[in-house]
């Protein structure tokens, strides 16, 4: 058998990390992961990280940056304090890897969004079109210099 899960998507919230009562960190977080059907709609994903990568999330996690999860979904059940029978269902995260750069996430304030804009990140440049006013011209060197 076989349980593994891969998502992308944008942290909604800043993580929350809380300690276990022995000192163990864990994080939990939500992704807004968008899935195109016959509209584009999102799915918001429970995510629960351990030890240090709770800490890596909620030291460099932030709402709205892009983020993918590995790990494993885990349904277990609880009872509320009324009384009442509750199921959830989670991602337990084994790897979390930031997929932007700290503060250009596109869903956190404004001046982020605004950093965002102007700084493009490595993903963003791929097969964007060349312009010559883009390229930093150098002078040819003469023929009886060396290039170096």
């Amino acid at each position: 058998m076989y349980n593994r899960v891969i998502i992308i998507g944008r942290l909604t919230r800043d993580p929350e990390l809380r300690y276990t009562p022995n000192g163990t960190a864990v994080a939990s977080f939500t992704l807004a992961v968008n899935r195109k059907y016959n509209r584009e709609e999102t799915d918001f994903i429970d995510v629960v990280a351990w030890r240090q990568s709770a800490e890596f999330c909620a030291n460099y996690g932030s709402k709205g940056r892009l983020t993918m999860v590995e790990g494993r979904l885990q349904i277990r059940t609880y009872e509320t304090q009324e009384g009442q029978k509750r199921k959830v269902t989670e991602v337990v995260a084994d790897e979390l890897k930031f997929l932007d750069k700290a503060g250009t996430s596109s869903g956190s304030g404004g001046s982020s969004q605004a950093a965002g804009r102007k700084e493009s990140t490595e993903w963003e440049d791929l097969g964007r079109e060349v312009r010559l006013e883009d390229i930093d011209m150098i002078d040819k060197p003469e023929e009886d210099e060396i290039p170096f």
